[in-house]
């Protein structure tokens, strides 16, 4: 079967829980999780609306394959439109949260209007109820699983929530489930604490019936994670070293943005790097990295689990963050580290911590606090606004900006805008580097070209995991295409968001498509589910789910000039590295682009397109 063919209603206003059924005409044409999300959001919002308003709706929903034997099958997501941006919202986490609600025997949940009091949902199978949250209201991510795994004297229970960024509606504040697992960008937590939604705490005991063709399953699961285990990357490279195998890689290649994208290389990136993490420190002996971790279901196991140094400046008096907990990815030990000169392993785990404690995202975190560096550094920003000196490179001031962003005290509400809204209230609008109002990630776009494409197009604002061309351009997965030109760009970028599209839709991880195409993708699908679930079909769900995104961003006022990016990458040439003197072609691709996706032009999809999609 795949879908458990039932969604759960929860009216906040009102308070009710109400099932009904799923949509089915809906699941095959956009078969789950983002995709079929997003279908029920935008045909129940005006796309105008306010995100932070009771007319916004929430939604989180499981994929087919989540919860099923399909490697890295644990995957939910968060889907609304965002604070950050005005845009479509999806955010996707790992963990065992997405399981549990297929476990409970639902598909999705979509939360609309706003109680008037704290609350936080609990299902329990067939059961769903709200109860009170004002015991909850004002503590952390980690307080508050804590505290309902008490109440309900179940360890088993799986909790997503946010912590005092989403109640401030930080507008990249993210929701986070079981301890450090998140759906991360574009303020999806923020949207949460603006309906008074605390948590949402799952048990399922019922599992996972009806899968179409199980001996079918069965082999085309087997097979698919021989693939995995055979591949260099997520056979040996992520589960050793995580996706921070990355920073020394990106380093070198000459695109990673540092000091808010004023250079294209970090001198100290090997003191943040994925083998830094493996030395043993030499003030106590130990590695910062304790071991691996997995997410429900996957084989890969590319989660950190880090202990900091009890002696840092950080913690040496909060022994709360001495033991193991979520460890640095790449994005994160770049946006905290690389992006602000800041080359303090344990400082970046300091300020790792606090996001995961709060629930925010720390790439625009972390980019915001660069855009605040140069400010500073530019003499437009001043100790006394800030509270502290802040140049490139102060671990210090890091630390303290963390603080005062995740509680919304003092300069920390205003960093808690994201940098877009800083830039534009101090005057320079073109030091926020971010498009659509999202801050970019681990990438310069000068030394790789694709991913300015992929940026500048990508639904949510700037992402890496709309269109993550790096895995052709520097990694040469599935075939190794030229990082410094433009050349056939637009083409690979299509073929990467469409193809993600369909990773998110199913329910499984995106960094399966490091050793997975479409190809492997498929056979575990079609067993999974009821109808015909060809090739052919899967490319055309992902490139309707593209463009269901894009009319609704289009439909909310997005136009072709948003499609952009800062001045700096386009203008300012790298100084260093192998794209030393290049600039961003996005001028050139931009348009070939449009052409390949049946756009018109303005960025519009054509009548042609539309109706070849069914939209």
């Amino acid at each position: 079967m795949g879908w458990n063919r039932k969604i759960l209603r929860v009216n906040l206003t009102a308070g009710t829980c109400t099932e009904e059924p799923l949509n089915m005409q809906w699941a095959d044409d956009y078969l789950g999780s983002r995709g079929l999300a997003t279908k029920y959001l935008v045909s129940e919002i005006d796309p105008k609306v306010d995100p932070l308003s009771p007319d916004n709706k929430m939604i989180m929903a499981t994929g087919p394959l989540t919860g099923t034997m399909a490697s890295t099958g644990g995957r939910y997501t968060v889907v609304t439109k965002g604070p950050l941006t005005g845009a479509i919202a999806c955010s996707n986490s790992g963990g065992f949260f997405g399981a549990e609600m297929k476990f409970a025997g639902w598909d999705m949940v979509i939360f609309e209007g706003k109680a008037a009091k704290p609350v936080w949902l609990y299902i329990e199978n067939d059961k769903a109820e709200l109860r009170d949250a004002s015991g909850l209201w004002g503590k952390s991510c980690w307080e508050t699983e804590e505290q309902i795994k008490d109440e309900l004297q179940d360890p088993l229970v799986r909790i997503s929530s946010i912590g005092k960024a989403g109640e401030n509606q930080v507008l990249y504040a993210c929701v986070v489930n079981d301890l450090h697992r998140a759906a991360g960008r574009s303020g999806v937590g923020a949207v949460m604490g603006s309906k008074n939604l605390k948590a949402v705490a799952i048990r399922g005991t019922k599992g996972v019936s009806g899968i179409k063709d199980f001996g079918a399953f069965l082999k085309a699961t087997n097979d698919a994670k021989k693939v995995l285990a055979d591949n260099a990357v997520t056979g040996q490279g992520l589960p050793k070293y995580g996706t921070q195998v990355l920073m020394n890689v990106i380093n070198e290649i000459g695109a990673l943005p540092t000091r808010n994208h004023r250079d294209v290389q970090f001198e100290d990136a090997s003191k943040i790097s994925a083998e830094a993490m493996h030395e043993k420190r030499e003030s106590d002996g130990k590695t910062h990295l304790v071991t691996n971790a997995a997410c429900f279901g996957c084989t890969i196991a590319c989660g950190r689990i880090s202990e900091i140094d009890k002696g840092h400046f950080t913690v040496k008096n909060s022994p709360k963050y001495w033991g193991a907990s979520g460890g640095l990815e790449y994005e994160a030990a770049w946006a905290l580290g690389a992006a602000n000169g800041v080359g303090d392993l344990e400082a970046l785990q300091y300020a790792n911590l606090i996001c995961n404690e709060q629930g925010m995202d720390p790439i625009s975190f972390g980019a915001t606090v660069g855009a605040a560096m140069e400010l500073y550094e530019l003499g437009i920003l001043n100790d006394e606004k800030i509270g502290i000196p802040a140049p490139f490179g102060s671990a210090e001031a890091l630390a303290k900006m963390v603080e005062m962003t995740a509680v919304g005290e003092g300069f920390g509400k205003e960093l808690g805008m994201g940098s877009k809204r800083l830039c534009e209230k101090y005057g320079r609008p073109e030091l926020s580097m971010s498009v659509k109002g999202q801050e970019f990630p681990a990438y310069d776009s000068r030394g790789i070209q694709g991913m300015g494409l992929a940026y500048a197009t990508s639904n949510r604002g700037a992402c890496h995991l709309r269109g993550y061309t790096v895995a052709s351009e520097v990694l040469g997965i599935p075939v190794k295409t030229d990082p410094l030109t433009t050349d056939g760009k637009p083409e690979l970028v299509k073929a990467f968001q469409d193809a993600t599209a369909v990773f998110d839709s199913a329910g499984i991880c995106v960094f399966t498509s490091f050793a997975w195409t479409l190809a492997d993708v498929q056979p575990q699908v079609a067993a999974a589910c009821e109808g015909d679930w060809s090739m052919e079909k899967l490319n055309e769900v992902g490139e309707r789910i593209w463009n269901m995104e894009r009319m609704f961003n289009n439909a909310a006022g997005f136009t072709a000039r948003d499609d952009n990016l800062p001045p700096r990458l386009t203008q300012e040439p790298a100084k260093t590295g192998p794209a030393k003197g290049l600039v961003n072609g996005l001028a050139k691709m931009l348009p070939e682009y449009y052409q390949v996706r049946g756009w018109t032009p303005e960025g519009q999809p054509t009548a042609e397109t539309r109706a070849r999609l069914g939209l």
